[in-house]
């Protein structure tokens, strides 16, 4: 049950992309802020009892239900986990975003490029040059993939038994961890702390089930040498561990400085070769969808294994 509801999650979220999610999303952000604003006090413990508000009851929810209806019929337990994941799911706009931008890329409109990478990943961008804008297309692909997808996908498997609790879990921490975790402490204290600190916690083996995915994939051995050599200077690891094995499976330099607030702002550089251009948008895409077809073949062999007894 849990491959076949993977499956038909993938495809719904591929052939029809649900464009609700961003009205779900919406409330949950506007549920987030009535819990921060009812119950920040600047003190951790806050902070955990508003997340706890917002990323357990939705979790209980998912998982009495699949229990419930697994006495009642196999098919309405498969529907329930296939809609939970559905929501939780996220990564064909991610796709779309990408297509835009690197079609405005080989156009040479690097006006629209910025515009269109700004309102997918968010930050300043108006100074970007276009192979900057490239390497930020790309890891933001590559975070978008884990983060939307394969990290879903992760939490799912583990907690299998309690139906979409896992992937409920992970994803709703992730919007927390967005929306809490980088409050100003001058303002807010330490409100925001848990929730970072929980989606680290919920994080640390997916996303090192997405850096060696990307290294099977892709180019294994430049892969891991820029794991081992590259992710810590990274701001957020997790993210340094991700971004780093992308760009050495996918053969490209991401990272390094970009143009940002009149100046270069100092980052660190992530992998091997050659500076990437616009035809490596779609070569990071495709090292994505190897990795989903990798994901899918395995969890295919196991299903049989446990069938054949």
């Amino acid at each position: 049950m849990t491959l076949f509801a993977l499956i038909a999650a993938l495809a719904l979220e591929h052939f029809y992309p649900l464009d609700l999610r961003g009205e779900l999303h919406r409330g949950f952000a506007r549920y987030s802020a009535f819990l921060e604003n009812h119950l920040n006090a600047g003190q951790r413990l806050h902070g955990f009892l508003a997340w706890a508000l917002a990323v357990l009851p939705l979790a209980a929810l998912g998982g009495a239900g699949y229990l419930w209806l697994q006495h009642l019929s196999v098919l309405a337990a498969w529907a329930w986990n296939t809609a939970f994941l559905y929501f939780c799911l996220g990564f064909e706009r991610c796709g779309r975003e990408l297509s835009g931008v690197g079609r405005a890329l080989k156009e040479r409109d690097l006006v629209h490029a910025r515009e269109l990478l700004g309102a997918w990943a968010g930050g300043e961008v108006a100074e970007l040059q276009a192979p900057e804008v490239t390497r930020v297309a790309i890891e933001q692909t590559f975070l978008c993939a884990h983060r939307q997808l394969f990290g879903v996908v992760a939490g799912f498997l583990v907690l299998s038994p309690l139906g979409p609790v896992g992937a409920v879990l992970y994803r709703s921490s992730c919007w927390l961890a967005d929306l809490w975790a980088d409050l100003d402490p001058q303002s807010h204290g330490d409100f925001g702390r848990f929730a970072g600190e929980a989606f680290r916690t919920l994080d640390w083996v997916p996303a090192r089930l997405t850096a060696v995915s990307f290294a099977i994939v892709g180019d294994f051995e430049d892969a891991l040498f820029c794991w081992r050599a590259q992710a810590a200077s990274w701001t957020d690891k997790l993210q340094g561990i991700i971004l780093s094995s992308g760009a050495g499976a996918l053969g490209v330099k991401l990272g390094d400085p970009i143009h940002q607030a009149g100046g270069l702002v100092a980052r660190p550089e992530l992998g091997l070769g050659e500076e990437p251009d616009a035809g490596d948008l779609q070569s990071a895409m495709g090292l994505v969808w190897r990795t989903v077809v990798l994901w899918l073949a395995l969890l295919a062999l196991l299903t049989l294994a446990r069938w054949a007894g």
